[in-house]
């Protein structure tokens, strides 16, 4: 066989939150092309597959062995649709939030709300992001795919992805299975900003434009949440919980400030943020982890620290929480490898 042609990669600051890790073999594939041949050569030699984007919602460990495959393809443009709608082709490569404040500046209304999340497009809808009211799935019209088995295309509907709240069929039946290479976003020349969901609607005036959407979007982001790169995080480290309407009947009882929402299902989400707030734990620090004393959802890494270690943190936290409240708190980064 011929010699390996993809090298070790050290992957330290390939995430977000800035763990140590290093890849026995790494690859960044910039067409099509070069993926399915990337794709051949890990199957020829019989390497496990590693996906990685933005590593804005991924937990790495020390070592990932076999093949790291980062799309590198950075592509998009604008297709004109019917009346004032429009279409935008966006590769995997390309950065979430650069493509959302490009969109804007041309006046197109869609992924305003949804700025300042960080990663690539092709991880977008793995965990259907969401921000601000909005999510990814309410204005993707199709994705384009690669079977890491055999390397052949294939496009799916939104219908066909099965998203939920911060899910998708990529964190189930597909997990592991395909690489999202394209996404098709059906976006409009004419729109209605979208200001229910916090203080956004006091933050901009009477008819914004989307830029001013996003603006205003971005400046309470960053008012939030610590900037990956000035202090190491993964953003919303737990998913806001839903629980039986029962459960939040007995919690606003005692407490009838706790932000809650009303589900379609009859169920209630809760704020995993307030939860762990009113637990105690924000501002906790322990060893190189610790809960962000502005946002209690997010934990953020000091340096230092191990992927083992991290997750014995977050399991504190939300024994914590379930110990207070009696509610389970599940992880949002996804555990590469």
């Amino acid at each position: 066989m011929n010699p390996v042609p993809y090298p070790p990669r050290d992957l330290s600051s390939a995430s977000t939150l800035g763990l140590p890790c290093m890849a026995e073999h790494f690859a960044a594939p910039a067409s099509l092309a070069e993926l399915q041949a990337a794709l051949a050569e890990a199957r020829a030699r019989g390497w496990p597959l590693t996906l990685l984007g933005g590593g804005s919602n991924l937990i790495l460990p020390e070592r990932l062995s076999g093949l790291v495959i980062r799309p590198a393809m950075a592509g998009w443009w604008v297709e004109e649709g019917e009346g004032d709608r429009v279409r935008v082709h966006a590769e995997a490569g390309v950065v979430w939030h650069d493509l959302v404040m490009a969109l804007a500046g041309q006046g197109l209304w869609g992924t305003e709300n949804l700025a300042l999340i960080p990663g690539h497009c092709g991880a977008a809808p793995i965990q259907n992001i969401g921000a601000y009211g909005v999510e990814l799935s309410e204005v993707l019209e199709a994705l384009q795919v690669v079977d890491l088995a055999d390397g052949r295309e294939a496009w799916m509907t939104p219908q066909a992805c099965a998203f939920g709240y911060r899910d998708s069929v990529f964190k189930g039946r597909l997990a592991g299975r395909v690489v999202i290479t394209r996404l098709v976003l059906n976006l409009s020349r004419r729109g209605e900003a979208r200001l229910g969901y916090g203080d956004l609607a006091g933050r901009v005036g009477k008819d914004p434009t989307p830029l001013e959407v996003v603006e205003a979007v971005c400046a309470i982001r960053r008012d939030k949440l610590p900037d990956p790169a000035r202090l190491a995080n993964a953003g919303s480290f737990f998913k806001n919980p839903v629980v039986e309407a029962a459960l939040a009947e007995r919690l606003l009882a005692l407490d009838p400030e706790m932000p809650h929402f009303p589900q379609p299902d009859g169920r209630v989400k809760l704020a995993a943020g307030w939860l762990i707030d009113q637990s105690g734990l924000k501002g906790l620090c322990e060893g190189h982890f610790g809960v962000h004393d502005r946002q209690a959802l997010v934990l953020v890494h000091f340096g230092g620290g191990s992927a083992a270690e991290l997750l014995a943190f977050a399991e504190r936290v939300a024994r914590r929480v379930l110990e207070r409240f009696g509610v389970a708190l599940e992880r949002e980064p996804r555990l590469a490898g």
